[in-house]
């Protein structure tokens, strides 16, 4: 084993890991560690922000399923760095943080720019550590990585005094232990068949963990074999075509929708790698009622809408092929859900023609469907345009459309599509996002420019905080501090080297969109969009009968 120092050993402990990137700010107290970095096969990616750099982290471990690194010096770098790692954590995205810090020789007493950061990471990871002996480097990397990439994912947090960091130490990586597969009980799997076969009105909600188990393929087959309709979390898209007959979409909204009377009609919910944090069930099963199996690789929250009367733990593509075994449903109707789609698909298809301005939501988003490949990624900011992505922009294929939803985090939208441009070349992304979560790290277009990875950015721009003047109106028939003057986003694209466009009217979106899709640099398009259709839509949905 060769002498280094432990800024050296970690580096080569990520290595080690097969980390590709690291996003993150220089420090003072991050020297050594960017200086093993320069000598390392990793690529240090400059951000402008540190939140910037964890949203990359974060996106980057949710399309690969490798946890994504981000880098930060000590105190303001730390605290910028939480809001993505929080996101990572409760998205359950993989994510290993390290932070620079003083030296332990000057915790005890106060010293510029320090705080406790173990104390403040724990709420918001897995677990972390600080490393205050040399030798515990190699086992303090590896269990961050084992616990940020073990179900359920989240992030983790190493801090690394500068001190320690300079320190010689002897060591070297620890061989990264195999991760099998575990498998559901049959008495389980038996339970499960035997009650599926007896439901007449079943309805399948599947969320993020069946993207992550890469079950897409085998809840396909089942739901198709089965007749049982489909719906997805925000976190779910894609996990079946949704040009399926038994696809009914997305699930999610805090009002009600077409899928809404579903719900209200199961008899049976087939939780399938669902997270209560992504679509609460107190939303969908009030009372506690209707009864659930639970299909997953990890045991069910205590929750009193959410009793499982069934569950079926381990890998989730295997357990739905060993009840799909087992399961007859040959001598059941067709459960109601499936007849929902019809009007969904209407819905869909209303604005499809619609030539007003500004745009409505509904329109730019069924027009940038039409553009994109079932290959292509969308990044989804947050904000009321957030809202109608989710309700109206549909896949093909899992990970496709990435929503931030556990931590709902304004910002994430550009500096995840650096991200996904960098695991996903050959794709065309596309970041979306409102004029408010546009401004808040619209600077990391310049990383995208200076790393290479051309995408485009579509704004929604209503001059305001659009969701919240939706909730404000719904309320109180009023909305107060919810508006905002802009830059001209034209100009600004331009002036970093980027191209920038604005749309005009409905017949501009596809052709602008398809030309900003070409280019070989960031593209921007400002869109002015008519955020009157949100009451309409509330009012819509509140006049929702449920047809039997």
């Amino acid at each position: 084993m060769t002498e280094m120092n432990t800024a050296e050993l970690l580096v080569r402990c990520l290595e080690n890991e097969g980390v590709e990137y690291v996003f993150g700010l220089p420090g003072e107290e991050n020297l050594h560690v960017l200086q093993a970095l320069k000598q390392s096969s990793i690529q240090f990616i400059t951000t402008r922000h540190e939140q910037g750099a964890a949203f990359m982290a974060d996106v980057y471990g949710r399309l690969t399923g490798k946890a994504g690194v981000c880098l930060s010096t000590l105190g303001p770098g730390a605290t910028n760095l939480m809001t993505g790692v929080a996101d990572a954590n409760l998205d359950c995205a993989p994510l290993v943080a390290i932070t620079g810090q003083v030296g332990t020789d000057r915790m005890h007493i106060e010293s510029h720019q320090y705080l406790d950061l173990v104390a403040m990471f724990a709420p918001v990871t897995k677990w972390n550590a600080q490393i205050v002996r040399p030798s515990n480097t190699a086992e303090i990397v590896r269990r961050a990585f084992k616990l940020a990439q073990s179900e359920k994912p989240g992030a983790v947090h190493i801090d690394l005094p500068e001190n320690i960091a300079a320190m010689a130490v002897v060591g070297k990586p620890l061989k990264i232990d195999g991760r099998e597969k575990v498998f559901a009980s049959f008495q389980s799997i038996e339970r499960a068949a035997t009650v599926i076969s007896a439901a007449k009105n079943p309805i399948i909600l599947v969320g993020n963990g069946a993207i992550r188990a890469h079950a897409s393929l085998a809840l396909t087959a089942f739901a198709r074999t089965l007749h049982i309709p489909v719906a997805n979390t925000f976190m779910g898209k894609g996990v079946i075509p949704y040009t399926d007959r038994l696809a009914l979409w997305s699930v999610g909204l805090q009002q009600r929708d077409h899928i809404s009377c579903g719900f209200d009609h199961a008899d049976l919910v087939i939780a399938v790698g669902y997270d209560l944090i992504e679509y609460s069930p107190k939303r969908w099963n009030p009372d506690g009622s209707t009864p659930i199996i639970h299909i997953d690789q990890t045991a069910a929250e205590v929750d009193s809408s959410y009793t499982p009367i069934a569950e079926v733990i381990g890998d989730i593509a295997d357990s739905l092929s060993e009840i799909l075994k087992r399961a007859d449903r040959n001598h059941q109707p067709e459960p109601y859900a499936i007849h929902l789609r019809q009007d969904i698909l209407a819905d869909y298809e209303e604005h499809a023609q619609d030539d007003g301005f500004p745009i409505k939501p509904q329109k730019l988003i069924y027009d940038l469907r039409q553009v994109l490949a079932p290959e292509d990624i969308v990044i989804s900011d947050v904000g009321a345009h957030k809202m109608w992505m989710a309700r109206h922009y549909h896949c093909d294929r899992p990970n496709t459309c990435i929503i931030s939803n556990g931590f709902a985090a304004m910002g994430i939208a550009i500096p995840g599509a650096i991200s996904a441009k960098l695991v996903k070349p050959e794709s065309k992304v596309v970041a979306v996002t409102g004029d408010g979560g546009f401004m808040m790290n619209c600077q990391e277009l310049e990383t995208a420019l200076r790393v290479g990875t051309p995408f485009v950015t579509i704004i929604f721009n209503d001059g305001g905080y659009g969701l919240i003047e939706w909730k404000q109106y719904n309320h109180f028939g009023e909305s107060n501090f919810v508006h905002f003057g802009n830059p001209d986003f034209v100009k600004l694209a331009e002036s970093m080297g980027l191209k920038g466009y604005r749309i005009e009217s409905a017949l501009e979106i596809i052709p602008t969109l398809k030309e900003a899709l070409m280019q070989a640099v960031p593209a921007v398009i400002d869109c002015p969009i008519d955020y009157r259709e949100n009451l309409r839509f509330s009012q819509k949905a509140g006049d929702l009968t449920c047809s039997i």
